[in-house]
């Protein structure tokens, strides 16, 4: 099972670099048609992409990224339930925590390797297999700049590919799993239809497995919204590359899994320390990641979108580019030498642009110059730009911010291992594969699924300025940068305080069953010591 769950995934990678063979080149403003140009009128352009044909087109590329996606969640399936029943039933109980809590650690390295991945390959132009490097007019920096996201589902699913060979190989049981197999194969098989609601309600009922899986929901929920949006946010944030913001979103949540394993191996922790871990472990990440909702910047200056003359005339319109022409949908942003940011050299008013060729090690680019711009003035003069965003100027909070994640990751993976051995030890030991299995399906439906929506639905409230294609929003030019960071971290403080109080009601239910239990055991004792206190003064009273 998975071994063929492996090849699914494997598929569904191709499949979801196929749109990048099926579309045409990426098209974005051209620099020379961006310029002060007074003699031609550009507002009245048709929009050739809102044609019958585009739309299919797009409509084709979405349904073969739904059918990867599918493809990706039900080859995900066997891996994780399967993976966890097994060891937790083939190893000693002293172990089975650490070994879990290994298997976790190199579950979430391979995100932490992926992220290492995409840092390098989108420093590559996304059609660098259609175009020469000399056509290339971009550099990695420029906001237009657009890497080869589709190199990474290729090297993933091939790797995944060769990785499912060696499944196919091993037994399909295990020497334990015989013996039991032999025992419980008649009722399973023909009594399943008739188990299954018994052992799914028995479960569910459970309040200890119900509030640990409603723990992991909240948890797999903020990672869910983070994994997709945090290396946007470090894009607007601190005005890093989409490259460098993948590199630094490192798998710090790797030492607090393989750490909290290491902890239950060596203390031998019960089932109410393993709740008090989580508990720690979840009130020290909040306290943690309460001062990043403080921590960020604000939106740099954009000329005509939150920073305006007296004397505009139009959105991003002044009188010095009143007859400039502009066209309302160019995205080129320049840095002008006076520190305001404008939307494109048009509405800057420059009216001349200069090239010089850049070499490195990737490839050989333009980089462009602006100048004789009538809206940019230093010293009395038609002052410059240069190509790019002006940024935001606050990188020295950049290194704390990642400090602050960093502790707050490794504190709330601590609960990882412990939230597990919770689930493990609480069903009935027939019920495992089945209870996690539920988990999965929970995770997946609760968390999975609806977090990225509900991040990007927050964050999209953000955006003061969208680009329009077909008359309708498209992508974000620019966030609001403090209510991005108010809605984006504060999602993540919601769900991180929704599992620290999941996990405060599992410890309270497993200390009151430990007192039930304590309390149950004491009246067979009591009366015996009552028996041996009443002939002690018998035999006081006879010597007397």
């Amino acid at each position: 099972f998975i071994g063929c769950g492996a090849i699914l995934v494997s598929i569904a990678g191709f499949l979801m670099s196929l749109p990048h063979f099926i579309t045409g080149h990426y098209k974005y403003d051209h620099n020379s048609t961006d310029l002060c140009q007074p003699a031609i009128s550009t507002r009245n352009l048709s929009d050739t992409d809102c044609t019958l044909h585009a739309v299919k087109e797009n409509r084709e590329v979405l349904l073969i990224l739904f059918i990867g996606q599918a493809l990706l969640g039900i080859g995900g399936v066997p891996i994780q339930p399967f993976g966890i029943s097994y060891i937790d039933d083939f190893a000693s109980e002293r172990n089975s925590p650490l070994y879990l809590g290994i298997l976790f650690a190199l579950t979430v390295i391979g995100p932490g390797v992926a992220f290492m991945l995409g840092s390098a390959i989108l420093r590559f132009y996304v059609d660098i297999d259609k175009v020469s490097p000399e056509e290339i007019q971009l550099t990695n920096k420029d906001p237009r700049w657009v890497g080869a996201w589709w190199l990474g589902f290729l090297v993933a699913a091939t790797l995944v590919a060769l990785s499912a060979i060696p499944y196919f190989f091993f037994p399909k049981e295990m020497p334990k799993e015989v013996r039991t197999g032999m025992e419980t194969g008649k009722v399973s098989c023909t009594n399943h239809s008739a188990v299954f609601p018994v052992v799914l309600l028995r479960n569910l009922r459970h309040p200890v497995y119900l509030l640990v899986v409603l723990a992991q929901v909240n948890l797999s929920a903020m990672v869910a919204g983070l994994a997709t949006f945090m290396g946007k946010f470090l894009e607007r944030q601190f005005s890093l590359t989409a490259s460098f913001a993948n590199m630094i979103i490192g798998k710090y949540s790797i030492v607090g899994i393989v750490a909290g394993g290491a902890i239950m191996k060596k203390f031998q922790m019960t089932l109410k320390q393993c709740g008090g871990m989580c508990v720690i472990g979840m009130l020290l990440c909040v306290i943690f990641a309460f001062p990043l909702l403080f921590m960020g910047c604000p939106t740099q200056k954009v000329a005509g979108l939150n920073y305006r003359r007296s004397s505009n005339v139009g959105p991003h319109s002044f009188e010095c580019n009143s007859k400039c022409n502009c066209l309302d949908k160019a995205y080129n942003p320049i840095c002008g030498a006076d520190g305001i940011e404008y939307i494109s050299p048009c509405f800057a008013g420059c009216e001349v642009v200069n090239s010089d060729v850049v070499e490195n090690k990737v490839l050989v680019s333009k980089v462009f110059n602006y100048t004789n711009c009538r809206c940019i003035s230093t010293n009395g003069a038609e002052g410059s730009a240069s190509p790019g965003t002006c940024g935001t100027n606050c990188s020295h909070l950049l290194l704390p911010f990642v400090l602050l994640s960093c502790l707050a990751g490794i504190l709330a993976s601590t609960s990882h291992t412990p939230s597990f051995m919770l689930i493990l030890r609480s069903v009935q030991p027939e019920d495992k594969s089945f209870a996690i299995g539920i988990q999965f399906l929970l995770l997946r439906i609760l968390a999975w699924m609806p977090g990225p929506v509900l991040y990007g639905s927050a964050i999209d409230t953000t955006c003061i300025l969208w680009e329009k294609k077909c008359k309708k929003n498209a992508a974000c030019r620019y966030y609001d940068n403090d209510l991005f960071r108010q809605r984006f971290l504060g999602l993540q403080f919601f769900f991180e305080v929704g599992a620290f109080l999941c996990f405060m009601a599992v410890f309270i239910i497993l200390r009151r069953q430990e007192r039930e239990t304590r309390n149950a055991t004491e009246p067979k004792t009591i009366p015996e010591k009552e028996k041996l206190a009443e002939k002690s003064s018998k035999n006081l009273d006879s010597k007397v």
